[in-house]
């Protein structure tokens, strides 16, 4: 259980803020404890000029609490920034002109790297998937004129290979990320890199149909959907707003499956 510091269901609406990014003046959304996000239009990495730590700046148990510690916290992750700049250039050299896709990638990177701080998972592996899982959908549309789920899975991990080996990722990685492209619409994963980038990825969707639903039901559909605790407790956060109905009771978010 994280402190009421660190816990969303205890902060404010503007705890929730925009920032402009330095690069090209897009508005790049951040949560008040968000070390650092990328642009989702031009894919700079900026760093959070109003991050709000809260007692983890002096608690000696920081660290636990929120997967990383934050007297570090301007420390460059060099090698880190370094291969993610690389996929990321990957990556828009696959979607070309589909900047939508492009842009999904990005965020969805984002949030991965947001949900592996408190759930753990091989960086690495995390990295490259949650920017590649949607790298089969150029050649599925060229290859069928379309690309639903079953498609980019077939798609998608042959062309991750491909940008892998090329940046010198070790086999087992390799295979890792392979195996959540191919699987990332399917769900029939269960590992902790997985369930970071299916959290991530499913974060970014507003199921339709939420207006009409009052809060437990939003609750049970999280609690379902999503395979971590941060996914669960940020997509209620998320997605409340676009609940239309009212509580029938205090129902806290359970562990899904």
């Amino acid at each position: 259980m994280q402190c009421p510091g660190q816990d969303t269901r205890f902060w404010k609406p503007d705890d929730v803020f925009e920032i402009p990014c330095q690069a090209c003046g897009n508005p790049v959304e951040f949560f008040k404890n968000d070390a650092r996000r990328r642009c989702p239009r031009c894919g700079k990495r900026i760093q959070n000029p109003k991050i709000s730590l809260g007692c983890a700046r002096w608690c000696a148990y920081a660290k636990e609490c929120l997967g990383f510690d934050p007297k570090t916290l301007q420390l460059s992750d060099s090698a880190e920034v370094s291969l993610t700049d690389k996929l990321v250039e990957a990556v828009k050299a696959e979607f070309g002109k589909a900047q939508d896709h492009i842009t999904h990638s990005l965020l969805v990177l984002d949030l991965a790297q947001d949900l592996m701080r408190r759930e753990g998972g091989d960086p690495r592996v995390v990295l490259a998937a949650s920017l590649l899982h949607d790298v089969g959908i150029p050649a599925a549309e060229h290859k069928y004129g379309t690309a639903d789920g079953a498609q980019q899975e077939a798609e998608g991990p042959p062309v991750a290979r491909r940008i892998l080996e090329g940046l010198g990722f070790e086999e087992e990685a390799i295979a890792q990320v392979c195996r959540i492209v191919g699987s990332h619409h399917r769900g029939d994963l269960d590992t902790p890199e997985f369930r970071v980038v299916w959290d991530a990825d499913h974060l970014m969707e507003v199921p339709a149909g939420f207006r009409s639903l009052n809060r437990n039901r939003l609750r049970a559909i999280i609690d379902r959907v999503f395979r971590t605790a941060s996914g669960r407790q940020r997509a209620y956060q998320a997605f409340a707003k676009f609940s239309g109905g009212e509580e029938e009771s205090h129902v806290e978010p359970q562990a899904g499956s």
